[in-house]
């Protein structure tokens, strides 16, 4: 168990006046263990507590050991929740982190096996800060994706469709010893990009003079990356090129301003003001960026809303964008690692102007 990881959830759990929790996300369970659990059905709880050991109940069918947990088996004759029971101090409140099943809750609330239910983020709020093992890979995958894109690029050709680069995509980052991508990449050709979460298709087949965006992103050692970045065919449009360039000094003007101390609602306002401001805020119709690492998207975001403040160790994407329906969708997305004294961005890839010579 990474002891450091585990000792920063207790003193999110001790600000929230919690002396014991349930940890079940597989995440999260990833994140203090270094191991994956896919238990499917069955019932998975890390019971943190307070100046005691921790419990970790798990279906026998599985085996675990790690000194700094006490592993407790049921089998499937037997009832998870009950076995749970015994270790949980009833006259506390129970901390429910956000993945647990309601199924074995609901039963551990007919068994009264607390005073109180309360949802606790303390392991989210834990993985806000990534320790030096975690910038080192998030460093990593977000080069290895940088070099990915490249090969994106060259990729590009008359006549391919847009599924058939999302799957020269998945080849790519094989290629590059990434285990699997983040999510569905993104491949949008034209006004297909005015949908920011567009499912390529196979009849949309590029050509000469297309603006081809693509959002994508893979997975390193359990890390993720993510990336946004738009591609011309032909010299743009004036108009093109205005949009373009406003979604690039939003997203670069915003990047500017973080530092530890800076709220990121601020953030997110700083670059929705120079979009307001040139008139095309309602085609913003997303928050700025969100949190990253085992997840693609951790929790935690970049928005108006938002009510964390920047720290060192933070990492989320800075992703501003303009969507004109039937005409252009522009986005250009980075990551972020909050530094001690401002940010670095994790990904160096161009965000210039690029045109595509695709008549190869």
């Amino acid at each position: 168990m990474y002891l450091n990881r585990l000792e920063s959830v207790y003193k999110h759990m001790e600000r929230d006046g919690l002396h014991q929790a349930i940890i079940s996300d597989k995440n999260a369970l990833f994140y203090l263990f270094g191991s994956h659990f896919e238990s499917g059905e069955r019932m998975i709880a890390l019971l943190l507590r307070s100046n005691m050991k921790p419990i970790f109940i798990l279906n026998d069918l599985f085996s675990f050991s790690d000194k700094d947990v006490d592993v407790i088996y049921y089998n499937d004759s037997e009832n998870g929740p009950d076995k749970l029971l015994p270790y949980i101090e009833h006259y506390m409140a129970l901390g429910i982190d956000k993945s647990f099943p309601s199924r074995f809750l609901i039963a551990l609330m007919d068994l009264h096996a607390a005073s109180a239910y309360k949802t606790s983020l303390a392991i989210d709020y834990a993985r806000f800060i990534k320790d030096d093992i975690e910038k080192e890979l998030m460093i990593t995958s977000s080069h290895l994706n940088d070099l990915c894109m490249e090969d994106m690029k060259k990729s590009l050709r008359v006549g391919i469709s847009e599924f058939e680069l999302q799957e020269e995509i998945y080849r790519i980052y094989e290629r590059h010893g990434i285990s699997r991508v983040s999510f569905t990449p993104i491949v949008a050709f034209n006004a297909n990009s005015t949908d920011p979460h567009h499912t390529p298709d196979s009849k949309t087949i590029l050509e000469e003079g297309d603006m081809v965006l693509l959002d994508v992103g893979g997975v390193y050692k359990d890390y993720c990356s993510d990336m946004t970045r738009v591609f011309f065919t032909s010299e743009p449009t004036s108009f093109e090129k205005k949009i373009y360039n406003l979604v690039k000094e939003a997203n670069q003007e915003a990047i500017k301003h973080i530092k530890p101390g800076v709220k990121l609602s601020y953030i997110d306002k700083i670059a929705r003001d120079i979009i307001e401001g040139a008139g095309y805020g309602k085609y913003f119709n997303h928050r700025l960026g969100h949190f990253i690492g085992i997840e693609d998207h951790d929790f935690g975001d970049v928005s108006k809303s938002s009510t964390i403040i920047a720290a060192p160790g933070m990492i989320f994407s800075i992703e501003p964008g303009i969507y004109i329906k039937d005409k252009i969708g522009v986005r250009i997305e980075d990551l972020v690692l909050v530094t001690e004294d401002g940010c670095r961005v994790l990904n160096e890839y161009p965000k210039d102007i690029t045109i595509v010579d695709i008549k190869k």
